[in-house]
Formats: C-alpha cells, sequence, structure tokens
C-alpha cells in the first residue's frame, strides 16, 4: 500500500533562556494549522515527536523534557503599537495534546530575535547598532511584553559575553520586560488572599500563596513538606510517589484557583498551574558544580513543570517569583526575608537568577507595573522540519 509523502514546512530551532523549541511563522504553516484546532496540533505533536511512550523524543525535534518540548508561533501582530503576535504551544510528552493555557518566559527571549530575522519587525525601526525594541503581543495570555534585542551593523547579535546559570555557553544578554503581568481588572491572587490555608485531602493542609503573574503559580514552604529548597532534579524526579505527591497538591491549588473545576482535570493542564517551594538562603552545590552561598542569595526556589522538577527556572515562574517576592507577606516575601523589595535574587537546580518587579498597593489592592530580567537566545538550526503529509 502506498504511504503519505513526507512535507517540509520552514522552522528555526531556537534556544530562548534555558528552553529550546521549533520557531515558525504563521505564515509558513499549511493553511489548515493557520487556525486554532485538531490539525495545528497535530502537526505539532509530530513535529515534537510526540506522544512519545518511550519519553526520548528520538523521532521528532523535543527534546523529553519540559523545557525542550515547546512550539512557538509567530505572526505580524494584529494589535495596535506592537510588532509581533507570539503564540506558545506546550507539547505533551507521552499524551497526545498540546496546552496553550500559558506562555514561556524563557523562549520570549528569543522571540524578538526571530523576528527581526523573518521580518515581522519594520525595518524603519531596526538600528543599524544598539538595541532594537520589539514590542511583542503573547496572545496566550494577552499581555505586552518587551524585548531590546542587541543589533550590530544591522544584524541580530547573539554572541556575547552575557552568562546564564542553566546555559552552557555565554551569548549577548537580551533585556525583557513584562507590562502589567496582571490586569488591573483581574485577581492577582485569585483566592482574594495573600497566603491561604490549600488543603489537599489525603496529604494535609499548607501554608499557600497562589498568584496569577506571569503564570498562575502556587507557592508553599519548603519546611512544610519536608524540604530545604535546595534540592536538585534527582532528589525529586526519580521518584514516582514523590512526583505524585505535588501533583496532587497542584490538582488542589488549580481548583482553590478556580483553573479547573475536577481533580481529573489536571489531567489535561500540565503545564498550568505551576506548584514550586521555597525556602530561606542556604548554600548548596548547583548541578553544574557551582558553589552556590547563601550570602549570595535572597532565598531559594524549586518548581515543578511538566510532573517534574525543572532544572533551572521557568521565565513566567520567575515573573511570578519577583511579584510575589515584591508583595510583603506571601510565602515568597517571607521566605526572602519579609518588608518591600524591587528585585530578588534567588537560587535554583542550576544557579541563580535575579528579577525585578515594580509593585504597589492602590485603593485596596496589588498591582505591578512590569517585571524584568535579563535572558539569551541563539539559533540553533534553520531550514524545514519534515513531517509525514497524513500526519494532520
Amino acid at each position: 500500500m502506498p504511504f503519505a509523502a513526507q512535507i517540509k514546512i520552514p522552522a528555526t530551532y531556537m534556544r530562548g533562556g534555558t528552553s529550546k523549541g521549533v520557531f515558525f511563522n504563521m505564515s509558513d504553516l499549511p493553511k489548515a494549522c493557520q487556525k486554532a484546532g485538531s490539525a495545528r496540533d497535530k502537526l505539532l505533536l509530530r513535529v515534537i515527536g510526540s506522544p512519545d511512550p518511550y519519553g526520548k523524543h528520538t523521532d521528532g525535534m523535543g527534546g523529553a523534557t519540559s523545557s525542550t518540548s515547546k512550539a512557538v508561533l509567530l505572526a505580524k501582530s494584529t494589535q495596535k503599537d506592537h510588532d509581533v503576535d507570539y503564540l506558545f504551544g506546550q507539547v505533551s510528552i507521552d499524551k497526545p495534546f498540546v496546552d496553550w493555557s500559558g506562555n514561556c518566559g524563557n523562549l520570549t527571549a528569543a522571540v524578538g530575535a526571530f523576528a527581526i530575522s523573518s521580518g515581522l519587525v519594520d525595518q524603519r525601526n531596526i538600528p543599524e547598532n544598539g538595541f532594537c525594541t520589539v514590542r511583542i503581543w503573547q496572545k496566550n495570555i494577552e499581555k505586552t511584553i518587551i524585548s531590546k534585542v542587541p543589533i550590530v551593523n544591522g544584524q541580530v547579535q547573539e554572541t556575547g559575553e552575557f552568562a546564564l546559570d542553566g546555559v552552557t555557553f555565554p551569548a549577548a544578554e537580551v533585556p525583557v520586560e513584562f507590562l502589567s503581568p496582571v490586569d488591573p481588572n483581574d485577581a492577582m491572587f485569585p483566592t482574594g488572599n495573600i497566603i491561604d490555608d490549600l488543603e489537599v485531602p489525603g496529604i494535609g493542609t499548607f501554608k499557600a500563596t497562589m498568584i496569577n503573574a506571569g503564570i498562575p503559580t502556587i507557592f508553599l514552604h519548603a519546611e512544610d513538606i519536608g524540604y530545604l529548597g535546595t534540592e536538585l532534579q534527582d532528589d525529586i524526579n526519580g521518584n514516582e510517589v514523590t512526583l505524585s505527591y505535588f501533583e496532587t497538591i497542584r490538582a488542589y491549588g488549580a481548583i482553590k484557583m478556580g483553573l479547573i473545576n475536577t481533580v481529573a482535570e489536571a489531567k489535561t493542564r500540565q503545564h498550568t498551574p505551576k506548584v514550586a517551594f521555597v525556602g530561606k538562603p542556604l548554600s548548596y552545590q548547583a548541578s553544574s558544580g557551582k558553589q552556590i552561598e547563601a550570602d549570595d542569595i535572597d532565598l531559594n526556589v524549586r518548581a515543578l513543570s511538566m510532573g517534574k522538577l525543572h532544572h533551572a527556572m521557568m521565565g513566567t515562574a520567575a515573573v511570578a517569583i519577583g511579584t510575589a517576592a515584591a508583595i510583603p507577606g506571601t510565602v515568597v516575601n517571607i521566605a526572602a526575608g519579609g518588608g518591600e523589595r524591587e528585585s530578588v535574587n534567588f537560587g535554583h537546580p542550576s544557579g541563580t537568577l535575579k528579577v525585578g518587579a515594580s509593585a504597589r498597593y492602590t485603593n485596596g489592592k496589588w498591582l505591578v507595573e512590569k517585571v524584568t530580567m535579563s535572558r539569551s537566545a541563539r539559533v540553533l538550526m534553520e531550514g524545514w522540519v519534515r513531517i509525514p503529509a497524513d500526519s494532520f
């Protein structure tokens, strides 16, 4: 019997922050996949190589981790005063679905560079030398992000001396600003409380800060769940009982945040919310062997993504960390020593990260004007991806 031939689709494989993914110009996708729906999801699943019962992504572009099982779709922006629309898909590794419920803050660092190189940014706005300010409309969460992409001789500058813990080689620094990560009309704290008692049947009741900034996140005190906050991936990810424990907490937290109605729904919403635990500043050895000293950080944070402890820190979770740290009384703020602060330097499994947040209390509620951090990005490969024509 005849089999479908492969088709090729223009694509670029990029690293952004501590993640990497396959980037597409929306107009390059087959017409059926240029709109949300089953065809688009099936195409991205085949590109990444999911679902893969072996958990290796041998037959696709994915890297079999939450940080490397990602897709980005870009188009000229339909929003006023924006350059590009950015749509992010978190592709499940072992299940046949794509989660569109949140953003990827790490890959955001690569969006500006791709947009410039793909002709999605007006040439008149690109300096010969300096920084090109790319205004990004993040479609998943409907927020504005500003990326300042370094330009040398009219081209995107990718190489440099900026070191980012969790990334092997240095590169050019890309400052990123997440503007109004929480709409003034939306609830930053979905429960209305800075700290809640989160009851998890069969496990216990924990003090938790549940916040919607950058990405919906549930923060717990490390000591309340038997940890220090200095743990690395091998301390968590090899134990299915431990992972099930965190997933149960995440599911009940999602219900309390109003994101789902039943525990069963959490299985189809793996990308959000995140669950993270925080601890006071303690020294530890990062996964690279680098020694992190307690005096150099404000607190330790460990976060899980797609059911596993992240190897560094998700960019969107860093937005949540920076926001929560700036608001007195949250779990994150308490771990960092309390009080008002405009930035926080936290330890994660690969090293440290500094994030700034501008927060103010107005008319009985907290508002965050912007959250800032620096990342880096680099093109790894460009050309075409190939998939069987009957994949979608």
